[in-house]
């Protein structure tokens, strides 16, 4: 509907401009149109005074004729030629001049008129132009208007087959379980991980299957199951009577009303073990919800006394987001127990070879004392002898003497390696 009101706009839109563009052009043509009548009837003006003129001219040259004639009748008949030639030179600069006035006028006039005709045109080829574009833009407008009421009414078959779809059961639940399936595949719920659909559980009064139970970090668990009470809804919807209408939003929230005492009759908590006292009933949309609030503003409070938290898809989101955050926070506390589990052992391992490297450390020591007793050995005892043999010729090769060690194997300083090596345990900071 607003799109349809912004069209509507736009359409006044462009036809109050087109309108305004053609009064404007009509003014523009009525002033171009008065200045011709001025220029006109100023022509005409000037039309009438050089015919008054040329009259006047003639009348005088008949005058004057006749007063030739009748002075050369009587006083100049002799240079009468020669007096009625300049007479007619007179005239002929009289009937000159006025020709030339009426010339001058008559190309004064156009000029004024040329402006004046090149304004029309300019004015007539504006309001084609504006006229091409008016009818440009009102054809687009009604293939915008056709494009609209298409789409209206391929959207108002698909609206009548959805309502159709949801009026069945089967297809109402189909529909919640794929709407709850998404909603926790955007909170990053991984199925193997952190939920299980379609979970069973066997009592007394025969099988219960939730639609969802979530796993909490730590072992609990957090049932989920959807209800789709929309027929009252749907009803409401299409109502055009606002009584009608009121009386099936009340029977909408009289519907989710008896969803929340059927859903906390089965005590999933108690069944699903461990598990908070309280079980999630999830509505796939808001508008359901709203409605029913609309109608019964006590649901919410209802469903509270009897465990029941009602969740649309904004807040099971942010509920099932909170449990993934859990989930790594767990993750990461095991992770830490094992990094100290490892720190143990190393420091263990540590310790034992500490105790190998001080034994390795006293044997060294060992050996540089037979090593030292052996050089010592061999000099006060071996090469004196040798060096008899050298004297008495018996060979010429040098002995050469092993030179004593004097360094000793460093001991160990760390209070954890000197520990181990003692037999005695220190435990980590």
């Amino acid at each position: 509907m607003e799109i349809v009101i912004g069209l509507v706009a736009l359409l006044v839109g462009v036809v109050g401009g087109w309108v305004l563009g053609i009064v404007r052009a009509e003014a523009r043509i009525r002033r171009a149109a008065v200045r011709v009548a001025e220029a006109r009837a100023l022509l005409e003006a000037e039309r009438r005074v050089s015919a008054e003129r040329v009259a006047a001219a003639q009348e005088d040259r008949a005058r004057l004729s006749e007063q030739f004639r009748a002075l050369a009748a009587d006083a100049l008949r002799a240079n009468s030629e020669q007096f009625l030639v300049v007479a007619e030179e007179r005239l002929g600069r009289t009937q000159a001049a006025g020709a030339s006035g009426l010339a001058q006028q008559q190309d004064a006039v156009r000029r004024l008129v040329e402006p004046l005709t090149r304004t029309l045109d300019q004015v007539k080829q504006e309001v084609s132009t504006a006229e091409r574009a008016r009818a440009d833009a009102a054809a687009a407008l009604a293939e915008q208007l056709r494009s609209m009421r298409e789409s209206s009414e391929l959207l108002r078959s698909e609206t009548g087959q959805l309502v159709s779809a949801l009026r069945t059961s089967q297809v109402r639940g189909r529909w919640g379980e794929v709407q709850l399936r998404r909603v926790v595949e955007s909170a990053g719920m991984l199925e193997h991980v952190d939920f299980v659909e379609q979970h069973h559980v066997t009592t007394d009064e025969g099988a219960l299957r939730p639609d969802m139970v979530v796993h909490l970090a730590g072992g609990k668990n957090v049932v989920v199951d959807a209800k789709v009470a929309v027929l009252g809804y749907l009803d409401a919807m299409q109502a055009t009577d606002e009584a009608v209408r009121a009386d099936r939003l009340a029977a909408h929230a009289r519907h989710m009303r008896r969803h929340i005492d059927d859903l906390a009759a089965k005590e999933y908590w108690e069944q699903v073990a461990p598990s908070p006292e309280f079980v999630v009933m999830f509505v796939p949309a808001e508008a359901f919800l709203h409605a029913a609030l609309e109608a019964d503003g006590t649901l919410i409070e209802h469903a509270m006394e009897r465990g029941v938290v009602l969740a649309t898809p904004m807040t099971l989101v942010a509920l099932l987001r909170t449990v993934a955050y859990a989930w790594r926070q767990d993750a990461l506390a095991a992770n830490a127990q094992q990094v100290l589990t490892l720190g143990r052992e190393l420091h263990g391992r540590l310790a034992t070879l500490g105790g190998h490297v001080g034994r390795l450390g006293r044997q060294l020591d060992g050996a540089v004392r037979a090593y030292n007793e052996t050089v010592s050995s061999l000099e006060s005892r071996v090469l004196v002898s040798a060096r008899r043999m050298a004297e008495l010729k018996v060979t010429d090769a040098e002995l050469e003497v092993p030179a004593q060690i004097d360094r000793a194997a460093r001991q160990v300083q760390a209070a954890e390696l000197v520990a181990a090596e003692a037999n005695r345990v220190v435990a980590l900071g």
